[in-house]
């Protein structure tokens, strides 16, 4: 009879309120905890599943006290379908390609990464990464994780897409791209971009990260339809029902990060 060792307990953490990110004169608070161990991949795809994010090897999910703004998402690979705008999109970057690269920050990644923080984040505290922070940032992970190199035909790098690649998908973790291309939407085209990858890969999600339907920076998730929102713990279809029409209409395409 073969041994097999007892699983390690999972121990979770709640952190101190702060400020919330999203919504103003909110407090935020998350549950934590830490992505370790032969079963990471196991344990992050369960975690993945019920809504929590990933951030160096810890996961986190919102448990804010009285405000449930903040909505896991993931679009449904064979159910998607292109709009007539991400057509538009799509078009409008046909000549750029994509590259699956190591998750090994690079600095040319970090040039791209500075631009993008000092015009988009002047003020947040991303704005003040050094290479080390950028390179923990991207290379301090337990699980499968790659970048998304896009680049234009003369091969200059205009975007790039952090990805956890999980059991049942592709897990966008943070986007960023150059300044001065808001017209091509670079980030709504590389979430069209891994869309495609999951397809081909035989994967059934991709995972957005946290809809929020108050914050003009989370709103524009609900544009990939049809989408699934994780509710009471199922994951049900996006219904015009759960969107805010006065929000979302006025929320920018091109996504602020995949977080």
């Amino acid at each position: 009879m073969t041994y097999k060792p007892p699983r390690r307990p999972q121990f979770f953490y709640t952190t101190a309120p702060l400020p919330c990110p999203y919504v103003a004169g909110r407090t935020e608070r998350k549950v934590v905890t830490e992505i370790t161990g032969p079963d990471a991949d196991g344990l992050h795809d369960r975690l993945s599943r019920a809504g929590f994010r990933r951030s160096h090897n810890i996961a986190y999910a919102p448990v804010c006290p009285s405000c449930q703004s903040c909505v896991p998402i993931r679009i449904p690979v064979d159910r998607f379908q292109l709009d007539r705008t991400l057509r538009r999109i799509s078009r409008a970057n046909a000549a750029m390609e994509g590259f699956e690269v190591p998750s090994r920050a690079t600095a040319e990644q970090f040039q791209l990464f500075q631009r993008y923080q000092q015009a988009r984040h002047g003020e947040g505290d991303m704005a003040t990464m050094s290479f080390y922070d950028y390179r923990a940032m991207v290379e301090d992970t337990p699980i499968e994780t790659f970048i998304v190199e896009f680049r234009e035909p003369d091969d200059r790098m205009i975007s790039a897409c952090l990805t956890d690649r999980l059991g049942d998908g592709l897990s966008a973790v943070y986007s960023y791209f150059a300044p001065g291309y808001e017209k091509r939407s670079l980030g709504t085209y590389a979430i069209l971009w891994l869309v495609e990858r999951a397809r081909s890969l035989g994967l059934p999600y991709v995972y957005l990260g946290y809809w929020v339907p108050e914050s003009r920076k989370m709103a524009y998730k609900a544009r990939f339809r049809p989408s699934e929102i994780l509710v009471g713990g199922t994951w049900r279809m996006l219904t015009e029902a759960d969107i805010d029409p006065a929000v979302t209409s006025e929320a920018a395409l091109v996504p602020e990060s995949a977080q």
